[in-house]
């Protein structure tokens, strides 16, 4: 590990070659990038080891279990790499290490369970809106689809609001 991290990418390259990516994804998988995909298709895995028949009739469960496996998707494999890469590049640039970011006026555990909380709402908001901020919101803008760009602006607003609200909470 590097005694000083390298600095972080200038955004205009970053935006460039996440563009590109997105591009590639686009034309060699017919998809666009996105997330929550997996964590529902792994609840849907989950619910069908556990209680099989109900998975089956479930109306939202059951379409991801009728046409076998959940997690034999492209996006199973778009997450491991994510992973893999998230990993490798943060090791690559001196920034990787464990630990759980937060303010002077907060402690490690509410840290934590605000984060579940809020992880659990927008995972909610993303099957709702049928998608996460990188699949409606990168893919969809990305497409230029209306939608995609009017998630954006809703997303980037809750997320504005509710950090002025949880930052007058704890102060």
């Amino acid at each position: 590990m590097n005694a000083q991290p390298r600095p972080f990418w200038h955004p205009l390259a970053a935006g460039t070659l996440l563009g590109v990516a997105l591009l590639l994804t686009f034309a060699i998988t017919g998809h666009g990038l996105g997330a929550s995909g997996f964590f529902a298709r792994t609840a849907a895995w989950l619910a069908n080891a556990i209680a099989p028949e109900w998975t089956a009739s479930n109306s939202y469960f059951g379409p991801f279990v009728r046409s076998g496996n959940p997690l034999a998707s492209w996006i199973s494999w778009e997450i491991v790499g994510v992973l893999i890469g998230g990993f490798l590049g943060a090791t690559a640039a001196g920034r990787f290490r464990l630990g759980i970011e937060r303010g002077p006026s907060i402690s490690a555990g509410t840290r934590l369970l605000s984060a579940l909380v809020g992880g659990v709402l927008v995972g909610f908001g993303a099957r709702l809106a049928q998608g996460c901020t990188s699949g409606v919101g990168l893919s969809g803008a990305g497409s230029l689809a209306v939608a995609g760009f009017v998630f954006l602006a809703g997303f980037f607003a809750a997320g504005f609001a509710t950090a002025y609200f949880t930052r007058r909470l704890w102060q």
